[in-house]
């Protein structure tokens, strides 16, 4: 393994030896000059070599890796096959997925190549169709793509390049023994790119097994500090204090982010604001495909200021000026702290982090700081604080909820598809909604080319291992899918995993945490019951 030393900055990708068609697309955004980790790894890279690329979240590794993947697919132009992609990027969840190809998909069209994205949580039709059509590009999840992979409708003898995105959090995800296999269905002669923020936890065992003399790069470890972040700690009293804070903070012009540690809070915290005035949504693993894209759409257009989120937006969630990221759950783990302050002082954008305490949790956020490596004060403090209005700044003015009434459930047509899965034994549990109803407007173009036409809201009963803060985000690749049946909607069920819960008295006490989808193993199990209540187990 080689190691270089960082290259100058202010370098125009023009410089790097970077295909015209390319850094047009890039000057058209916006972007004619290179961050530190594309400046230092594309030489090599666009050579062809294995590169290993250290640098944390938001420091422009997407752009590091679709430059040279792209230039070399179409250096060599090839006859596009049906289910056999000629390059490969995996990322662990579907929304970094879809945002990676957001990214890479005008750059690949504008060297003639084409993209897809797979990744579970909706139907794998469409996900088919785009295979047997015939694919350059191909922006996976692990889970689904081995589902997809033992079917027979995709085969990776043809892959000239791999990317693993986020390997790091592929590792503390349970991802790598996936990623091994798909890694060992790709030709040994193929150029690999991997991208971690760390070498921990398995990351360094691809290393040696799938990289060829790789030159590594190292910019913005996951300890380095970001200087034009902000950190405030902010402790409170009590639960009805925290609560008035936390809607203070809601309340700027700009967008923000405000963490929570369980789906239900997420969503419940998000419907309180908008009932405030403050218009949120939230994003957490109980939502379909459809209604994630749609509340990132609201978010990114300006429409909702305010995104109330799980873990799963803690990585793969880009949009441009965020200006504030609130703990309202301080998480647990140093490593999530970083991934969740990460949404925002992106791409050299500045922004504040906020962590919420309340004197019980005080030992637990002072040791994840240090971990951290976060030096900050904690400030006693209420809503009408100077150190809080300040922060907040202008106060967006108050609107009224729209949030329209519930209105009485009218019977859904049966599909073919809802009625092949009646004929297997199978239905929706009790009062869940039907995933993938309702219309599909929003998000990026690329997720709109992968949703399928029928889409699975939440995880169904699932079994498995970790709770959401973990973010196993593809595992529930849709096994009744498969079959053109539906799967039930809604279902929490984990096993093994403990999770702070919110409890009535406004504390935290240990419970089972929703997992946003199951593994592998809980797909082959074949069909639920529909005598079985929603959320239990087998």
């Amino acid at each position: 393994m080689t190691t270089t030393n960082p290259a100058p900055a202010d370098v125009r990708f023009a410089d790097l030896g970077v295909p015209t068609p390319m850094v047009d697309v890039l000057v058209g955004q916006g972007k004619e000059n290179a961050f530190p980790i594309q400046v230092d790894t594309l030489p090599d890279s666009l050579k062809g070599k294995d590169v290993l690329g250290r640098g944390r979240t938001g420091s422009g590794k997407t752009i590091a890796f679709a430059i040279p993947l792209a230039a070399r697919l179409a250096a060599a132009p090839r006859q596009r096959r049906a289910g056999r992609p000629r390059a490969l990027v995996l990322a662990p969840t579907r929304e970094l997925a879809t945002q990676i190809d957001a990214t890479l998909a005008p750059l690949a069209k504008a060297m003639g190549l084409n993209t897809t994205t797979i990744f579970g949580g909706v139907g794998q039709g469409r996900q088919v169709e785009a295979l047997n059509r015939g694919v350059d590009i191909v922006v996976a999840c692990p889970g689904r793509l081995a589902d997809l992979m033992q079917q027979g409708h995709v085969k990776l003898d043809a892959i000239e390049v791999t990317v693993l995105d986020e390997a790091d959090h592929m590792a503390d995800m349970g991802f790598l023994p996936g990623v091994t296999k798909i890694m060992q269905a790709t030709p040994v002669k193929g150029q690999r790119l991997l991208f971690s923020a760390t070498l921990d936890n398995g990351v360094d065992k691809l290393v040696g097994k799938f990289l060829h003399d790789p030159v590594m790069h190292s910019v913005d470890d996951e300890t380095s500090p970001v200087e034009a972040m902000t950190h405030h700690l902010f402790e409170v009293a009590d639960a009805d204090a925290k609560k008035d804070l936390v809607k203070a903070l809601a309340s700027g012009t700009g967008r923000r982010i405000l963490f929570m540690r369980t789906k239900h809070h997420a969503k419940r915290l998000a419907k309180q604001l908008s009932s405030q005035g403050i218009p949120a949504v939230d994003l957490q693993g109980n939502l379909s495909q459809g209604a994630r894209e749609r509340n990132l759409a609201k978010f990114s257009s300006g429409e909702a200021l305010v995104l109330v989120a799980t873990d799963v937006a803690a990585r793969g969630v880009h949009v441009d000026d965020v200006e504030l990221v609130v703990h309202v759950d301080p998480p647990t783990e140093h490593k999530a702290y970083l991934h969740r302050s990460g949404r925002t002082a992106r791409a050299g954008s500045s922004g504040d982090v906020v962590t919420v305490t309340v004197p019980a949790e005080r030992r637990d956020v002072a040791q994840m700081m240090r971990a951290a490596a976060i030096k900050v004060t904690p400030q006693h403090v209420t809503a009408t604080s100077p150190a809080v209005t300040e922060l907040v700044g202008e106060v967006a003015p108050y609107r009224e909820d729209t949030t329209p009434a519930v209105q009485p459930q009218q019977p859904r047509r049966q599909s073919s598809g809802d009625a092949a899965g009646q004929g297997r034994g199978r239905s929706r549990g009790r009062g869940a909604p039907a995933g993938g109803t309702g219309g599909r407007s929003g998000g990026s173009s690329s997720a709109g080319r992968s949703a399928a036409g029928t889409e699975s809201a939440g995880s169904g009963a699932r079994r498995g291992g970790r709770s959401e803060g973990a973010g196993r985000d593809d595992r529930g690749a849709a096994s009744g899918q498969r079959r053109g049946a539906p799967r039930r909607a809604g279902s929490d069920t984990t096993r093994g995993g403990s999770a702070s819960v919110w409890s009535s008295d406004g504390g935290y006490a240990a419970g089972r945490a929703p997992r946003d989808d199951a593994a592998p193993a809980a797909r082959r199990g074949g069909s639920r019951r529909a005598s079985r209540p929603a959320g239990t187990g087998r």
